[in-house]
């Protein structure tokens, strides 16, 4: 069972020509809705690659909460961990220029009340060798407690270091598995500007120091990672992208679900990097994640 213990949102998504700079006004091509969060978008993710997923989070008593899970529960995802407040579904807004790139604005709403108490409940129904996936769009003291209690109950804690907050780096020391971009990764390892025999001496040192498995995403690059003593790589698809919002997420989500599988580990990297891939061609968070099929024909 995979428990993914964040945030869940309603995305609102202007497309544009190109992406706007300080204090400039573009005019936009399109606009849509589509559920989102990096919690829920990463749930999702393991859910269609296959596993058992329960999402633990929290919606408003508005119009949003109900399209926000309409997707995670066509899935068949576990919602009974699901709290609702009077605080607004969170939102973020978010910008796509004809190049894929994108900028977001995110307002927590209701993913702002998530507590050490709500991540005691969850971790209370979980069983050693159970996984729970954490992001930073909830407040840092329930993630914080949620990988304390995890770790003291057997329970393998997947950390994703996004998006960066000032507790980044601590935090990231207590998760068994953790998933960063490059500029995520920065943060953790105490270095600006890292170039790539810079960043591979860095994940060697953090892997040596910690024992933690840590995953960095190039983007086009595809990723490379430190588990074992021994570092992995595996590239991603060659693709023009679309829209890259959701693609970290999905692969964060495809990569634990590879561990709920007993994938070993360079399937798990190359399986979650080509659903990243993917979720690149087609707009949205949540829409773009692709099936476990679609995965597997690119394999």
């Amino acid at each position: 069972m995979i428990t993914v213990f964040g945030s869940i949102n309603m995305d609102l998504i202007a497309t544009t020509q190109r992406l706007p700079k300080p204090g400039e006004t573009v005019s936009g091509t399109g606009f849509s809705t589509a559920a989102g969060g990096k919690g829920a978008n990463q749930a999702l993710a393991a859910r269609r690659a296959g596993a058992d997923v329960r999402m633990s989070g929290a919606v408003g008593r508005d119009g949003f909460a109900e399209p926000a899970l309409a997707l995670l529960k066509q899935a068949g995802t576990d919602l009974s961990d699901v709290k609702q407040t009077n605080e607004p579904t969170g939102t973020a807004l978010i910008l796509v220029g004809a190049d894929g790139e994108n900028m977001i604005a995110v307002v927590p709403g209701a993913n702002g009340t998530m507590t050490a108490e709500d991540a005691d409940a969850a971790i209370a129904k979980l069983s050693p060798g159970d996984i729970v996936m954490l992001q930073f769009e909830i407040p840092a003291p329930a993630v914080e407690r949620m990988l304390n209690a995890a770790r003291e109950k057997g329970v393998t804690t997947v950390l994703n270091l996004a998006p960066l907050i000032e507790d980044a780096a601590r935090l990231g020391r207590l998760a068994d598995v953790v998933i960063a971009n490059e500029t995520e990764f920065e943060r953790l390892a105490g270095e600006d500007g890292m170039d790539s025999a810079a960043r591979e001496a860095a994940l060697k040192r953090l892997h040596a120091e910690t024992g933690q498995t840590i995953i960095v995403t190039l983007g086009a690059d595809g990723v490379i990672a430190a588990r074992g003593g021994a570092l992995h790589r595996s590239a991603g698809l060659k693709i023009e992208p679309v829209d890259t919002v959701g693609a970290g997420d999905t692969f964060c989500g495809y990569f634990a679900a590879g561990l709920a599988d007993g994938l070993d580990f360079p399937m798990a990297l190359r399986r979650a990097a080509i659903a990243g891939s993917l979720a690149c061609m087609r707009h949205g968070a949540q829409p773009s994640i692709p099936t476990a099929e679609d995965v597997a024909k690119r394999l």
